[in-house]
């Protein structure tokens, strides 16, 4: 019989090794994350709201049929979130859930706007976010930052109000590191977002926009040149332009890839098919991230496994993509190192003989 460290990795256990490995989560939306036990909690706070109640029908309720109808069930899910108190479980919540998955560190994609415009006062989200925020990290350890991000289906309306509330010294919370974009890409034109970006990367904050996940590489294009992205949300599309690869690789642009999310909201036709490869081959910079998990079946550790038969990778392999999350993160210096130097000890004791 073969020892387990030497047989091929599709043979070995990965989902043990996955699960106790050390993480940092880079693309991971905070409505997205509701387990069906908060959204089945929040849906039975909020009887108005469609979304079913019962967490068995939720399956059903999660099944898309194209991305513009996962987007349908995902603002009727945002819905839920009314009150500030919402905000607070719904965060301390998902940080749990990160920790379960030994994820060190997360970079949390929030919408403001959508809770903003529903009426909560944009003090009261903040204070609830950053309560959240540092109960988890003195419970759990998880180390949560914020990507405030622009709903773009809302338009310039959200564009404004999402850039004052980043950029706002009397509201901006202590955990904001990134400013982003969201939603279709399909009629919404990177390009106009220009002036937002530049008013948050002025005031300090990452570029992190989505782009060519239901668009070609040109979107993609277009988040570099216009929104000075430092990381790509997706980029699918990008397998289909050695340039843009080749432009991506050199500069260390990261892809926050989804593999299981792009199946799900019909992106890419069938995991066969996931560009991850060509990406990893041409030498770009690939961290794995669970997008929206409870929507799309799916979580970190799930991710990890998928990426790690796609890419035919052993535990060492699986490592060196932990720890390029690590690298593409907005941590700073000693927390990289510390993760990274965590990353390695745990994988040279499963490999201890």
């Amino acid at each position: 019989m073969s020892d387990r460290h030497t047989e091929p990795a599709a043979l070995r256990d990965v989902h043990a090794f996955v699960a106790g490995l050390p993480k940092a989560e880079l693309h991971v939306h905070h409505v997205g994350s509701a387990s069906p036990r908060i959204v089945s909690e929040l849906a039975a706070r909020h009887p108005d709201s469609r979304v079913p109640t019962d967490p068995e029908a939720l399956a059903d309720y999660f099944t898309f049929t194209d991305f513009a109808h996962f987007i349908e069930v995902y603002l009727s899910v945002v819905d839920l979130i009314r009150t500030p108190e919402d905000v607070r479980l719904l965060t301390y919540e998902v940080a749990r859930e990160l920790a379960r998955q030994q994820v060190r560190y997360a970079e949390l994609t929030i919408t403001p706007f959508s809770s903003t415009r529903r009426g909560i006062d944009a003090r009261a989200f903040m204070d609830a976010i950053e309560d959240a925020r540092k109960a988890a990290e003195a419970e759990f350890g998880t180390v949560l930052r914020w990507c405030f991000d622009i709903p773009g289906e809302a338009g310039l309306e959200a564009a404004e109000e999402t850039a004052r509330l980043a950029t706002d010294d009397r509201l901006r919370p202590e955990g904001l590191v990134s400013f982003g974009l969201g939603g279709p890409e399909i009629g919404v034109p990177r390009p106009q977002f220009k002036p937002y970006f530049d008013r948050a990367i002025a005031a300090g904050l990452r570029s992190v926009p989505h782009a060519g996940e239901t668009t070609g590489p040109g979107t993609v294009w277009d988040a570099l040149t216009y929104l000075g992205a430092e990381r790509i949300g997706h980029g699918t599309s990008s397998a289909q332009d050695p340039k843009l690869l080749a432009h991506l690789a050199e500069h260390r642009i990261a892809l926050e890839v989804c593999p299981t999310s792009n199946i799900a909201t019909r992106a890419v036709r069938t995991l066969a098919e996931h560009p991850i490869r060509d990406f990893v081959d041409a030498g770009v910079l690939v961290t794995v991230n669970s997008d929206d998990p409870p929507m799309f079946g799916t979580d970190l550790n799930g991710e990890y496994a998928v990426a790690a038969r796609l890419l035919g990778l052993d535990e060492r392999g699986i490592a060196d993509l932990a720890k390029n999350a690590v690298e593409a993160s907005f941590l700073d210096m000693p927390g990289k190192a510390r993760i990274s130097a965590e990353i390695d000890a745990y994988t040279k004791a499963w490999l201890a003989p």
